[in-house]
């Protein structure tokens, strides 16, 4: 459950780096309160994740998710330029997560 737990606030983690980048300085109502909400909530379940995971292991993969969606969806949507070197450099972060998974 930990693990199910610590992707969604991974997820989480992309939604509120994306909104805080659609605040302009915390005076768009709506991008900010997404922010809020989702910081609370990946943080909540990053801490809930903690109890069973290794602190190192899980704040690794909550980063590596939450960094890796980040750039995706702004190369999805044109805000980031896309490379195949960012593609292949994001690849490896995911297989990274997926490493640690496997080892814990």
């Amino acid at each position: 459950m930990a693990w199910v737990v610590l992707l969604v606030s991974g997820v989480l983690e992309a939604v509120w780096a994306t909104a805080l980048g659609k605040t302009e300085g915390f005076t768009r109502p709506v991008p900010t309160a997404v922010f809020g909400v989702a910081l609370v909530l990946s943080m909540l379940g990053l801490g809930y994740a903690m109890r069973d995971l290794p602190i190192g292991t899980a704040y690794a993969v909550w980063v590596g998710v939450g960094a890796s969606l980040t750039v995706a969806y702004a190369m999805t949507t044109g805000a980031e330029a896309a490379s195949t070197a960012k593609v292949l450099l994001l690849l490896g972060i995911v297989g990274c997560v997926i490493g640690l998974k496997l080892l814990h």
